[in-house]
């Protein structure tokens, strides 16, 4: 993969913003991933291309969206998708999730995250 298409420097402000604002559950995922707790590390708020994910893992070539309220649009559909498939062309796999599924399922994330990584 281009090296050249990771956190592009126009997008460092942006992606330090979402970072430190992040929300309640991306901050649940990201406990559960941070620290090479499934045996991978995983990077959050990361830069491909234009489009800064949630949280990706380069080692398994897998991006995790966690989808909120403003998700559920048809437009943000159809944006979603076009993101997916420009992830997928660059050979990786997206995996998304939902506030509603973070927030009263955890334990069926963790497993399908898990799932990926020892799948690959």
């Amino acid at each position: 993969m281009n090296p050249k298409i990771f956190n592009l420097p126009q997008y460092t402000t942006r992606r330090q913003d979402l970072r430190n604002n992040s929300t309640q559950p991306e901050q649940k995922l990201w406990a559960m991933l941070r620290g090479k707790q499934l045996g991978v590390k995983f990077r959050r708020q990361h830069g491909i291309g234009h489009y800064i994910v949630d949280f990706y893992c380069p080692e398994c070539k897998l991006v995790i969206e966690v989808d909120g309220d403003s998700h559920y649009t048809d437009a943000a559909g159809q944006k979603d998708a076009q993101r997916d498939a420009y992830l997928q062309q660059l050979g990786l796999r997206v995996l998304r999730f939902t506030n509603e599924e973070i927030n009263h399922n955890r334990a069926g994330v963790y497993e399908a995250i898990k799932g990926v990584i020892d799948d690959r």
